[in-house]
């Protein structure tokens, strides 16, 4: 599964004009390349768009999103401001971290001991402690506040359940974030791809 990030970086018209273009031909070159290609989020503008994210998958979504992956830039004299000296805009596209899954709750080892406490009560005589590891993520709980085996194990079910929706969502805020800043960093030069003219004939 691979994310792909198009955007203008709060670019003008032309550059969400561009973005527009961009995504539409990502998705055409996907559907020749038997990529699947979903868009799971839009920000329309006036002209076109400011930003995309789209999912591709399938064998050759690595060697399309490869090729798309850097600056873009289009070559034309402003089709909405024809006074204006600039000709060159620009936009980027970026590969953004694989959105992170909820790790599976099978695979959880339990493991049981002695309870702390007081010598010569009832819930150090037996292993009523119990830890409980996830092994796909290594999260980890220890219970020993219940008096049986069993009470423990639930216990540990429910807090190794909120620990692994902790870390869920500390993961998703960290993709957030990650994705955020790279709408805002579109360097110009040494362009992936260049389209020229009203058209956006590619630049070969």
């Amino acid at each position: 599964m691979i994310y792909l990030q198009i955007s203008t970086a709060q670019g003008p018209a032309e550059c969400q004009m561009f973005a527009r273009f961009a995504l539409q031909k990502i998705l055409r070159e996907a559907e020749t390349a038997g990529v699947e290609a979903e868009i799971l989020e839009e920000t329309p503008s006036k002209h076109g768009i400011l930003s995309a994210v789209l999912k591709l998958s399938g064998s050759r979504a690595e060697s399309l999103a490869a090729s798309w992956q850097g600056t873009l830039q289009w070559a034309c004299p402003s089709p909405l401001r024809p006074q204006h000296p600039r000709k060159n805009w620009y936009i980027g596209v970026f590969r953004l971290p694989e959105i992170p899954a909820l790790p599976e709750s099978e695979g959880i080892e339990f493991q049981t001991c002695r309870a702390g406490g007081k010598g010569g009560q009832h819930v150090n005589k037996t292993e009523s402690a119990v830890r409980a590891v996830h092994l796909a993520s290594g999260i980890a709980v220890r219970v020993e506040g219940e008096r049986s085996q069993h009470a423990n194990k639930k216990r540990a079910l429910e807090l190794l359940a909120l620990k692994l929706a902790e870390h869920h969502q500390t993961a998703l805020r960290r993709h957030a974030a990650d994705a955020h800043k790279l709408l805002y960093r579109v360097e110009r030069g040494n362009p992936r791809r260049v389209f020229k003219g009203e058209g956006f004939r590619e630049q070969a």
